[in-house]
């Protein structure tokens, strides 16, 4: 799950970008974990856009949630750009954190990616998500929905088959907005561990 910076022709060609790097690195690696995907990814990125240190007009980039299944095993690994995932299971949701960097020039542009191992288990559900249903603007105050009150939303709806669950977040999104514009793209994924 990614989110690229800047909207239109600009956000076009990132995702153009995004997609053709992430298709070229996974058919060439026999073995890759996230966060060395995510690292080659930005290495692209940052090679294509001619991005440095000392030009703060090329900070074009995106947002990655990264997974990867290996459901015979039920492992799953994670890393995330900027990104975090959040895992419900038996009623209880754990916020994993991504590297607070970008896919694309970054302060500390040795820093590497680092990935999170994690065991499945019947029933988890996963959710990766971008921040337009975090930062959109509504409510009576008109404020940003937040991260907390997305936490509690999914806490509510969890146990509701996903189609449902995505009704729910569709209906809440659309009641809390009310009459403001959606001021970003909004996608949010979830992923259900059936067996």
């Amino acid at each position: 799950m990614a989110d690229c910076t800047g909207h239109g022709v600009p956000g076009a060609f990132m995702s153009i970008l995004g997609i053709t790097f992430l298709n070229e690195i996974v058919h060439r690696s026999i073995v890759c974990t996230t966060n060395e995907l995510l690292d080659r990814l930005r290495s692209n990125v940052i090679r294509t856009l001619h991005q440095s240190q000392n030009d703060n007009r090329t900070r074009d980039g995106m947002e990655v949630a990264l997974c990867r299944f290996d459901l015979k095993n039920k492992k799953l690994q994670f890393a995330g750009a900027f990104r975090p995932m959040f895992m419900i299971r038996e009623n209880i949701l754990h916020h994993i954190t991504g590297d607070n960097m970008p896919i694309g020039i970054y302060d500390d542009e040795e820093r590497k990616f680092t990935s999170n191992d994690i065991t499945l288990k019947k029933d988890d559900i996963i959710y990766l998500f971008t921040d337009g249903y975090v930062d959109q603007i509504g409510g009576a105050d008109r404020k940003t929905f937040k991260t907390n009150r997305f936490k509690e939303l999914l806490l509510e709806i969890f146990r509701l088959p996903m189609y449902e669950q995505k009704q729910v977040l569709e209906r809440k999104i659309e009641e809390w907005k009310g009459e403001f514009e959606q001021i970003d793209d909004i996608l949010v994924l979830g992923i259900k561990i059936t067996d």
